[in-house]
């Protein structure tokens, strides 16, 4: 089993485990909330294995609730991903992959942020995170960034739609030195970094964002994210559809000499 995969499971099983106590004492999620601190929507999370409990929740919900230290047990043994639990299992393919492929079309991807980015997208998010969640989430995103760093290292293959490169994020200053960012990482020799410009009448990427994995196991998989979970794309003709569809979007944009001369272009006018 992944460390992921065991931390996910562990705040599915604690967020059951509250789950019944709480239905058991007959308290609502509100209720509960006002004891620990949080709200209905925030215990919910805790509930779905969403999210860790903080705080005092484990211990003050043992108390009201009854529990007779089975909160406080499951706690102890709670290893919290830092990642959303919907997103872990892609993050270990991503880890491990030989070759990531990824189209973007609202923000520059993860692999990519800056820190002062990475943490401007989290402070916009709606609904808020509380300052304990950004941290971790900041955490993460910088941590997943290493696999750019590994030996050997894999393909590594972006297509970001133009207008995401002028997108301020944190402020004009925070998305200049992004994009000095990303001209620094695309000298690296197994990263290739292109531009799809906004004046192209053809566009093979209309169904939205991937990424693409080639890995030892499975060999190919594509993964899609929404707002609030993702799905991987694992059979035919989907899958093959996906890994055409990437290619030519890749004939369809701007060679990496030209993205890069737009990217220089872009940072140089803030």
């Amino acid at each position: 089993m992944h460390a992921s995969e065991q931390g996910s499971g562990n705040l599915e099983m604690f967020g059951s485990l509250l789950r019944f106590y709480r239905e058991r004492a007959g308290m609502t999620q509100e209720a509960l909330g006002k004891y620990v601190g949080y709200s209905k929507s925030q215990v919910a999370m805790v509930e779905r294995g969403e999210r860790p409990p903080k705080g005092k929740l484990v211990e003050i919900a043992g108390e009201v609730l009854g529990a007779q230290g089975a909160l406080l047990a499951a706690g102890r043994k709670l290893k919290a991903s830092r990642f959303p639990s919907w997103f872990e299992d892609y993050a270990d393919l991503e880890a491990k992959a030989t070759a990531i492929y990824m189209y973007a079309n609202h923000v520059i991807p993860g692999l990519l942020q800056t820190e002062a980015y990475a943490r401007a997208t989290f402070e916009v998010h709606r609904p808020s995170l509380d300052d304990d969640e950004i941290e971790a989430r900041l955490a993460a995103r910088l941590d997943r960034q290493r696999v750019l760093e590994r030996k050997p290292a894999p393909v590594v293959a972006f297509v970001l739609e133009e207008h995401i490169l002028r997108r301020p994020l944190g402020g004009e200053q925070v998305l200049k030195d992004q994009l000095s960012h990303i001209l620094a990482i695309d000298q690296r020799r197994h990263i290739e970094i292109q531009v799809m410009p906004t004046d192209r009448q053809i566009h093979a990427g209309l169904d939205g964002p991937m990424i693409l994995l080639e890995a030892d196991d499975p060999d190919r998989i594509a993964y899609v994210e929404g707002p609030n979970n993702g799905y991987f794309v694992s059979q035919q003709p989907d899958l093959g559809q996906m890994f055409a569809r990437y290619g030519i979007l890749r004939a369809q944009a701007l060679n990496p000499e030209e993205s890069a001369q737009l990217i220089s272009e872009v940072a140089g006018r803030l």
